[in-house]
């Protein structure tokens, strides 16, 4: 049986490597046959004409003429500066949208924007590229604060609109004459074509906020729910009283308003007990919650009620207007 074992293993392995060397010649001959189909391939080169891309001209932004006509009876203006030497409290964003918030209740808004960074400008969907002259020219340059003006920016709302040149003013600003006064010179004509006036003020206590205490009638204020809330507000303070006594004799504080506040932190409820402490009825009922939607609508250009109008922070904001109307 041995033996018989060994003739039939030598079988089957000249049948595999016949079956191998069929295999290999197969594929042999495939590839040959690729390969003159390969030959055979002619490649064209055709010439792409390229089209030039030509730019969309961009409207040109309105001017004051322009502006639509009121349809109501405008009493006495209040111009109002929103205030606060602390950065990144919400200035800007409130100032936005207060002033959305008040034009779709019906009310004429100016938003004036007093900061070089010019956040009110561009939370709006002013394009800075297209800006002639801005709020520097009015401070610096006595050009008339209505050939600055962008006119219905949304409804209700017309902006004096802010650029980088605005950083220089601080420094030029000290060599002119009446320099505190060149605000409130440039908004006096303008009582009376107004509801509100609001001015969006810079982080510091320099020249530019000394011309909106002295061009305001009352302030907002501002305040972040956070650890260092009152950090820098006692100073505020003492400059709104040296103002009022030597500038400003109406000048006074309209109301404290609380921004990205969390119902979820104990720290946030905390800070709201304590700035009511402080401030008693000046601070508005009203919260102003943490939202991302709320810091998503600046960068398409568009106030909260435009952007999220059924949000939180939309619906705080209508309530904030409503505050502001019922205090007259």
């Amino acid at each position: 049986m041995g033996f018989f074992d060994g003739l039939k293993r030598e079988k089957r392995d000249n049948e595999s490597i016949t079956q191998s060397s069929q295999y290999i010649s197969e594929l042999e001959t495939d590839n040959d046959t690729n390969n003159d189909f390969e030959e055979e391939i002619e490649v064209i080169e055709r010439s792409v004409i390229q089209q030039p891309i030509q730019d969309v001209p961009m409207p040109p932004l309105k001017t004051y003429k322009d502006k639509a006509p009121v349809k109501h009876v405008i009493g006495q203006t209040k111009i109002i500066a929103i205030i606060n030497q602390k950065g990144g409290v919400g200035k800007s964003t409130t100032a936005v949208n207060l002033a959305a918030a008040l034009g779709s209740l019906g009310k004429q808004v100016l938003l004036v924007d007093l900061d070089p960074q010019g956040n009110s400008s561009s939370g709006l969907g002013v394009m800075k590229s297209q800006i002639k002259n801005c709020i520097y020219d009015v401070l610096l340059n006595d050009v008339p604060i209505e050939e600055v003006i962008i006119p219905d920016i949304c409804e209700g709302v017309d902006i004096v609109p802010a650029t980088i040149n605005l950083a220089g003013a601080e420094v030029e600003l000290v060599t002119e004459m009446a320099r505190e006064n060149r605000l409130k010179d440039a908004t006096g004509s303008l009582r009376g074509k107004y509801d509100y006036i609001l001015i969006d003020c810079p982080p510091a206590l320099g020249l530019l906020t000394i011309n909106a205490l002295v061009a305001a009638d009352k302030l907002i204020i501002p305040i972040q729910c956070e650890f260092y809330a009152l950090e820098g507000v006692t100073k505020l303070l003492d400059s709104m009283k040296r103002v009022k006594s030597r500038l400003n004799p109406t000048l006074d504080i309209y109301g404290v308003l609380l921004t990205m506040y969390d119902g979820r932190t104990t720290l946030s409820r905390q800070v709201v007990e304590e700035v009511r402490n402080y401030f008693g009825k000046s601070v508005f009922k009203t919260l102003i919650p943490r939202t991302v939607k709320l810091s998503e609508a600046p960068s398409y250009g568009q106030p909260i009620i435009t952007y999220d109008p059924a949000g939180k922070g939309a619906i705080a904001y209508m309530d904030l207007a409503k505050e502001v109307v019922q205090r007259g």
